[in-house]
């Protein structure tokens, strides 16, 4: 497939249908290439490198399903819109359970036509990024997504990794702050030496600190030998402490000395020992709330956050969820011993509407559970947990005014009962509020339905019954 142009076959034996389709296409910036029939598709398909095709369901010879399963073979993963009469969607449906992306009763609906091809670019662009994640597994973890937030974090990275800055890298639980610590590691001038990493919040007070600055034979009952704290075992590297916002008072107040005066002392020592290392820090707690709370040392925090990296949470960055998808899809496959080639349309559809409490690490989890449920190389939405199926979007309708908020509901008096007032003459209808609406949103997005859908957090496939339903569709 191509990733930068906009290519498409049509497969039809109406010469008039493929001329109108073409049309409308080539308007949109489309490179449109024609066959009259599935054997000539087969014939002229080597020389193609393609982003979708539209294949008429019934022609001479070779129909459409049976070229279907041809494309699947030959070119895995390219999004296929099936052609149908208005009578025959069932076999459109059959189709897509086979592997078909969509499919359009004939004559199309021209919005709705350029609305499909932009999902089905889309998607091809998305099986494209898989491949090329493909070619990059086992490699280590890395950042994926390329929203703005996020190329803010990797210029960071970028800048801050070669410098001796102590950083303070801030997100919610599961967003990828480990990603971080790994990423500065690696472009730092200590990268041939060790990243050690500890994770605050995961031991007690007293045995965290023998962790961090290590013990001698003899300190307590079953210190047999000398051991080394974790200081000591990143000399020369860096060292990343996580959770840092779980720490122990006490054990801030020595953290605080070791990176003031560059020495540790273990548990039993007579005498400092000098460290040399590079301290990155890690929280999902708001650290200035925590000084004000007296929870966290306020020298502490500004020794931490020399420079801070806000690491974006996944709601505000689902535009980067098709490339996380993709490379996820490899690495929980791989582990799982299980092909998974792509997800469908409607599976990212339902993924885009949820909020991800959980961030990245929960994607991870409901990608590998729907890959071992899964029973073909393509995920449909039903494989997806019941909250995740459900969800409902995230943004008001785009008509709605952001500062609007709603006046608060007067309570009812305990000794009367709630009555449902009638609608008064000339009080708005759910019906007309739900109508008016839509036209709202149609005016905001130039009439494009892709964008009106997306504005509104619905599903093309609601808009244009929605459309229907009030009289509003446009040819």
């Amino acid at each position: 497939m191509n990733t930068t142009g906009k290519n498409v076959l049509i497969v039809d034996d109406e010469p008039s249908l493929r001329m109108l389709i073409r049309a409308v296409l080539e308007g949109d910036g489309w490179t449109v290439h024609e066959a009259q029939s599935g054997e000539q598709a087969l014939e002229i398909l080597p020389g193609l490198t393609l982003n979708a095709a539209l294949i008429d369901m019934r022609m001479d010879g070779m129909d459409g399903m049976a070229l279907l399963k041809e494309l699947n073979t030959i070119m895995p993963g390219l999004p296929v819109i099936m052609l149908t009469a208005y009578g025959n969607v069932n076999s459109a449906v059959v189709a897509m359970k086979h592997g078909a992306f969509d499919y359009l009763t004939k004559p199309a609906d021209n919005e709705e036509l350029k609305a499909v091809m932009a999902k089905a670019l889309d998607y091809s662009r998305l099986v494209d990024e898989n491949e090329k994640l493909k070619t990059a597994a086992g490699a280590t973890e890395q950042m994926i997504g390329n929203s703005q937030s996020m190329l803010h974090v990797k210029d960071l990275i970028e800048q801050a990794g070669p410098s001796e800055a102590t950083i303070l890298v801030l997100g919610e639980s599961g967003t990828g702050k480990e990603l971080v610590a790994e990423g500065l590691h690696r472009a730092s001038l200590r990268a041939d030496k060790p990243l050690i990493k500890v994770n605050c919040a995961a031991l007690p007070a007293d045995l965290l600190e023998s962790e961090l600055f290590g013990y001698m034979k003899g300190a307590f009952t079953g210190a047999n030998a000398n051991k080394p704290g974790r200081f000591q075992l990143a000399s020369g590297g860096t060292l990343f402490l996580d959770e840092i916002g779980e720490m122990d008072p006490v054990l801030q107040a020595k953290i605080l000395r070791a990176l003031q005066e560059k020495v540790v002392e273990p548990l039993g020592s007579v005498s400092p020992v000098e460290t040399d290392v590079r301290i990155i820090a890690a929280t999902n707690r708001d650290l200035k709330k925590e000084v004000e709370k007296g929870n966290f040392r306020e020298d502490l925090y500004y020794r931490l956050s020399v420079l801070e990296i806000r690491i974006p949470p996944l709601r505000e960055r689902v535009g980067d969820l098709p490339a996380l998808v993709a490379y996820l899809l490899e690495k929980l496959g791989r582990k799982n011993n299980k092909k998974v080639r792509s997800v469908s349309p409607s599976f990212l559809d339902a993924l885009g509407r949820y909020d991800w409490p959980g961030n990245v690490r929960e994607l991870e989890n409901v990608l590998e559970r729907a890959i071992i449920l899964s029973r073909s190389e393509v995920l449909g939405p039903e494989l997806l947990p019941p909250q995740v199926q459900n969800s409902t979007p995230r943004q008001a309708p785009a008509q709605q005014p952001a500062q609007q908020t709603a006046a608060p509901a007067q309570p009812q008096h305990p000794a009367q009962p709630q009555q449902t007032a009638a609608p008064q003459p000339g009080t708005p209808t759910l019906d007309d509020a739900e109508r008016q609406a839509l036209i709202s949103a149609l005016e905001a997005n130039q009439h494009h339905r892709e964008r009106t859908a997306d504005a509104l957090g619905i599903s093309r496939r609601t808009l244009q019954y929605k459309l229907k339903k009030y009289g509003l569709t446009r040819r």
